[in-house]
C-alpha cells in the first residue's frame, strides 16, 4: 500500500505492455487489474485555462492596443552575464547531460536554501535539478505516492485554485484530487485542519504553493508548523511549490523546509520546489529544482532516468550562476515593489480590492470572472485570466469565479 504506483510497471512487463496499449487507446479487455490502479486517469480532463481562454477571447477584436497580463510570464531582463555563460559552453550541448545535474548545479541549489533560509542540504542527496518545476511537481505524485492508503483510494489534497498541474499528477497515479477551497474566509490558504479524519487517514500528499498562486496569500510559520504536524500525525507528504518565494514586499516568506529543520520533523516529510522563472526572469530557461529528504530525492532520481529529460549543460551553467547571485533578484523585487504600488494607487478603491502580500499576480474580485475579462479585451485590449479556469467546483460553487487573475 505504500509502494508508489509505478513500481508494478517496472516490475511487471505484461502490466507495462497493457498500460502503454492503453495510452495509446488500445485497451483491450483483460484490462480491468490496470484499470483499476487509475479509476480516473482515462476520464476527461476539464480543459485547460489558457485554451478556454482563447477560446472565450480570440473570436472577438481587442478593443486597443494588446496588453498581455493573463499568462504570467516575467517580463523583467535578466542578467546578461546568464546568455554569456551559455554561449561560453555552448559545445556542450554536444553532450548528455548527467541525470542528476552537475555537481556545480546542485551545490548552488543547496547553498541558495542555506542563504535563504537557514537550512543545511547535502548536494548529492538531498537536491534535484529539473527541466522546468512543473516537471518536478508532476513527477513527485509519480516517484513518491501510493495510488491506496489505508485500505482506500489515496487522496491528495490541494487548494483550490490551484495550479492545474496538482490536479494531473494525482489523477496519474489513481489516487482522488481533493479540492480545498482557498478563499478570502481562510485567508487565501487551505484549512487542511479542518478536513475529516477519514479523509486526512488516506490522505498521501498535500499540494500547497506559498506565495500563493494566484491570490499572493503567504503561509507563516505557524501555518507551517500545524500542516507539518498534521502530516506527522497522519502520515502524509507535504509538495511545497515556493515557486514565487522571491518575489515579496519586505519580508522573505517562510519556508517549508525551514520549519521542518526547526522542528525536528522527519526529512521525508516535506519536498519542496524552486524556479528561476520568477526569481530571475528566465522562463525560457526551463530550470528549477526539487529538494527533501535523501529517500524521496533517490525515488525521484530514479523516476527521471526512466523517463525525464535533464537540463542541458550550457543551461546548467548558466543556471549554476543565477542561483548563486543575489544582486538580480533583489532589483527584480524592486521593480515588483513598484507594480504592488502602482497596483495599489490604481485600484485600492475597488471594493474588495486585496493588495498581493508576495509573487506576482492580483485577484481581482469583479463578480463574473468570464464576463470581466471579455469585456477587459472587447473595451481594451487588455488580457487577463477568469478565475474559475484556475478552480474546480467541489460542490459549492467555484470560488475562482467571482475573480479576475492579472499578471503584474
Amino acid at each position: 500500500a505504500t509502494t508508489p504506483w509505478h513500481a508494478d510497471l517496472f516490475l511487471d512487463g505484461a502490466a507495462a505492455r497493457q498500460y502503454l496499449r492503453m495510452q495509446a487507446g488500445r485497451n483491450d479487455p483483460g484490462s480491468e487489474a490496470v484499470q483499476a490502479m487509475f479509476p480516473e486517469r482515462f476520464g476527461t480532463l476539464p480543459p485547460y485555462a489558457f485554451p478556454r481562454l482563447r477560446a472565450l477571447l480570440d473570436g472577438h477584436a481587442p478593443g486597443g492596443e494588446v496588453v498581455q497580463m493573463a499568462l504570467g510570464e516575467p517580463q523583467h531582463p535578466f542578467p546578461d552575464w546568464a546568455a554569456e555563460e551559455i554561449a561560453a559552453h555552448a559545445a556542450e550541448f554536444g553532450r548528455y547531460p548527467p541525470n542528476d545535474g552537475t555537481p556545480e548545479l546542485r551545490q548552488a541549489c543547496a547553498d541558495y536554501l542555506g542563504r535563504r533560509y537557514g537550512v543545511t542540504i547535502d548536494p548529492d542527496t538531498q537536491v534535484m535539478p529539473l527541466n522546468g518545476t512543473r516537471e518536478g511537481l508532476y513527477n513527485a505524485a509519480m516517484a513518491l505516492l501510493p495510488s491506496q492508503k489505508a485500505g482506500q483510494r489515496a487522496a491528495v489534497l490541494m487548494p483550490n485554485p490551484f495550479y492545474q498541474v496538482y490536479m494531473v499528477a494525482a489523477r496519474s497515479i489513481g489516487a482522488e484530487a481533493v479540492f480545498v477551497p482557498a478563499t478570502r474566509e481562510t485567508g487565501f490558504l487551505p484549512d487542511f485542519a479542518a478536513l475529516p479524519e477519514e479523509l486526512l487517514a488516506r490522505t498521501a500528499a498535500v499540494y500547497i504553493c506559498s506565495p500563493a498562486n494566484p491570490q499572493g496569500a503567504v503561509a507563516d510559520a505557524v501555518y507551517w508548523d500545524r500542516l507539518i504536524g498534521l502530516a506527522e500525525t497522519h502520515d502524509f507528504r507535504i509538495l511545497a511549490d515556493e515557486c514565487y518565494a522571491e518575489l515579496y514586499r519586505e519580508t522573505p516568506p517562510t519556508g517549508a523546509l525551514e520549519i521542518a529543520a526547526a522542528s525536528g520533523a522527519d526529512p521525508e516529510s516535506v519536498v519542496v520546489f524552486h524556479s528561476l522563472s520568477k526569481r530571475s526572469s528566465v522562463p525560457g530557461l526551463r530550470s528549477g529544482f526539487v529538494a527533501g529528504g535523501p529517500e524521496s530525492l533517490k525515488l525521484i532520481k530514479q523516476l527521471r532516468a526512466y523517463s525525464g529529460a535533464p537540463l542541458p549543460l550550457p543551461l546548467q551553467r548558466a543556471s549554476a550562476r543565477l542561483w548563486d547571485d543575489d544582486e538580480h533578484v533583489e532589483e527584480n523585487r524592486r521593480l515588483y515593489r513598484r507594480k504592488y504600488a502602482l497596483a495599489d494607487e490604481v485600484l485600492g478603491d475597488l471594493p474588495g480590492y486585496m493588495s498581493p502580500e508576495a509573487g506576482f499576480f492580483l485577484w481581482l474580485e469583479v463578480g463574473d470572472g468570464e464576463a470581466a475579462a471579455l469585456k477587459l479585451w472587447r473595451e481594451a485590449g487588455v488580457r487577463v485570466l477568469p478565475g474559475a479556469y484556475l478552480a474546480q467546483d467541489a460542490g459549492s460553487g467555484n470560488p475562482g469565479a467571482p475573480y479576475i487573475r492579472v499578471a503584474l
